[in-house]
């Protein structure tokens, strides 16, 4: 990933124009344009984009580009929003119960720099992956939860979030539901994962009623998180083939294989701006 850019995401009416004047707003101001991309929904009439440009020679100060940008927003009555890269490396927690698989890739993408960002935080409900977190030399915080005192303990969780300074809450195969004050309180930067058995398969062993149905295909989910369980838009989505063939543990195996893949693109693409939210949707700018 290039350091030093600019990433503006824009959501407005679709109309003439929008694209040319907002690249000579770049253009004009010696910004360097390395990716567009832009997407109209013609049944909404709607109109999305995300430009990328360096900040090498652009001469607006940067406590000073959202202003500057403002009157043109307003112009084509914009939702909008810029965010920069290199100024600062995103910071992530992650959020763990027993399962490690999703956590493992994250830390190993995050390692290798797949993903541009820092992990200092784990919050987990149990202590069996507080290991991992020792070997990697992140903070580990058990924080177990019942009914009676959940709403204690999550306002402990949001303190730890403040504290450590979170741009993103990672939910790694976390096997708690938020509260709908939790998710308000870090509204688009909650980001789940699941199998996509949901809603067909409800319960503890998923897998088994599955495989007991002769289901032909397994996938996965990554979405926000939202106060309607399992409804946040939808960021990554994947599948893969099974036959009778395929033992219980082949699904396992299989499933446990796409959550990571699945969840891991879902931060790195939230973490690289290339996610716009619309209603219930996302757009989704590809690498």
């Amino acid at each position: 990933m290039e350091l030093n850019h600019a990433i503006l995401l824009l959501a407005c009416p679709d109309t003439l124009g929008v694209v040319a004047r907002i690249s000579h707003f770049i253009f004009e101001r010696r910004g360097n344009i390395v990716n567009l991309d832009q997407h109209v929904d013609p049944e909404e009439k709607m109109f999305f984009m995300r430009v990328e440009w360096s900040l090498e020679n652009f001469s607006i100060p940067l406590s000073d580009l959202e202003e500057a940008f403002a009157p043109l927003a307003k112009e084509f009555k914009a939702d909008w929003k810029i965010e920069l890269l290199g100024v600062k490396k995103p910071k992530i927690a992650i959020f763990v119960s027993k399962y490690s698989h999703c956590l493992l890739d994250l830390l190993w993408r995050i390692e290798t720099k797949e993903i541009n960002c820092e992990v200092p935080l784990i919050i987990s409900n149990h202590p069996d992956l507080a290991h991992i977190a020792s070997q990697h030399n992140i903070a580990f915080e058990v924080l177990p939860i019942n009914k009676e005192n959940k709403p204690e303990q999550e306002k402990k969780q949001i303190a730890l979030l403040q504290e450590y300074k979170i741009d993103l809450a990672v939910l790694a195969r976390y096997m708690q539901i938020l509260s709908e004050s939790f998710v308000e309180e870090f509204k688009y930067k909650i980001i789940n994962i699941h199998h996509s058995f949901l809603p067909a398969f409800i319960g503890s062993n998923p897998y088994k009623q599955a495989k007991d149905r002769g289901v032909k295909i397994i996938g996965a989910t990554s979405h926000y998180a939202t106060a309607d369980l399992d409804e946040g838009p939808i960021i990554h989505q994947d599948i893969t083939r099974i036959s009778h063939r395929d033992s219980l543990n082949d699904l396992v195996c299989k499933g446990r294989d796409l959550e990571r893949i699945v969840l891991s693109k879902a931060v790195r693409m939230h973490l690289e701006n290339r996610i716009l939210i619309y209603g219930h949707k996302t757009i989704i700018f590809e690498a």
